[in-house]
């Protein structure tokens, strides 16, 4: 049995350096991660503070894959080679990303239904990039027949895997993953395929993966920040996690304090310790009050001093109660 390869997923504000860093440090579990994209520049000029997140100094705690968005193949071109000048082996482009802001731009997910725009792209860029090139794509912008248009011709590229997220680019992250659809792209492609959405829970793994078992590598995204125990969980097959409050406590207390040692000023570092708490509350009950205080705060110290009590609060809750019969 071969073995399980899990890969963080890029999420654009959330999954950036200082945070793959800290969850390397206090959970681990992943292979490596797909830094969250940059966008290639028409100027063709890049500073080192637009790399900055995948400087390889930022990234000694998890190996990474830096991610590009790009439509234009020379722009693309310069941005990845520089990307390999620094060290890196692989990049990847991103066709995945289905917000409108990206996507009307005929990027991200926005671009797959242009297959023969896709081949130019690919038939420049393959021959002048200094390194292996990987893809992340969806089902398609609209449809579905996007990618199965699509697979045909990448298939003819050497390319080092394809990431696949069985929605499209239109659900977003709404409705239910596609796997039949993903079944039939696994069926028509040579590549190495990592499977990636919705992957919640060690039996979510276990069933997609004796369902998939030509799957290369699993990429977890949401559901790594909701419960950051998942990815060890899967790969040492062991549940049983003592302590898991604390331990979050401190993943917390790691994150701000690296956040405050970068970001100007205490409201950036709030805002970012807030939209970070859209994802750490989904596994606890009840807690929509809480949650709401803590988001309604406007100082550094009150903000812990609710964030501390609340974990205090849920690690009382969840201790075993005494057994007071005789």
């Amino acid at each position: 049995m071969s073995p399980i390869r899990l890969y963080m997923a890029p999420m654009k504000g959330f999954t950036d350096h200082l945070f793959r860093s800290k969850f390397a440090d206090h959970f681990g579990g992943f292979d490596l991660a797909v830094a969250p994209f940059i966008a290639s520049k028409q100027d063709h000029r890049i500073k080192k503070k637009y790399v900055k997140d995948v400087l390889p100094e930022n990234n000694t705690r998890m190996p990474v894959v830096p991610q590009i968005m790009s439509k234009t193949a020379a722009d693309f071109i310069v941005l990845a080679n520089y990307l390999y000048d620094l060290g890196y082996d692989t990049v990847n482009w991103n066709l995945g990303c289905p917000y409108p802001m990206v996507a009307n731009k005929k990027r991200g997910s926005g671009m797959l239904p242009y297959t023969d725009r896709i081949r130019t792209f690919l038939d420049r860029v393959i021959h002048e990039i200094h390194g292996s090139l990987s893809i992340k794509v969806r089902l398609g912008w609209k449809e579905n027949a996007d990618i199965f248009r699509l697979l045909p011709v990448i298939d003819q590229y050497p390319l080092s895997e394809i990431i696949i997220h069985p929605r499209t680019g239109l659900q977003r992250y709404q409705g239910s993953v596609d796997l039949d659809a993903f079944e039939d792209c696994l069926a028509v492609i040579r590549h190495p395929v990592v499977y990636n959405g919705d992957i919640r829970t060690v039996d979510d793994f276990r069933r997609l993966s004796r369902r998939f078992k030509r799957v290369h590598a699993w990429m977890i995204g949401r559901w790594c920040l909701a419960d950051p125990f998942l990815p060890g969980c899967i790969t040492t097959g062991a549940d049983d996690i003592p302590d898991k409050i604390y331990r979050m406590q401190r993943f917390h207390e790691a994150l701000f304090e690296a956040y405050n040692g970068i970001l100007e000023g205490p409201s950036h570092v709030l805002n970012k310790m807030k939209g970070l708490w859209r994802y750490f509350s989904l596994p606890f009950q009840d807690c929509r009050k809480t949650m709401k205080k803590i988001t309604k705060t406007r100082r550094p110290d009150q903000y812990l001093e609710r964030v501390n009590l609340f974990f205090e609060t849920e690690a009382q809750l969840r201790q075993p109660k005494a057994d007071l019969s005789d």
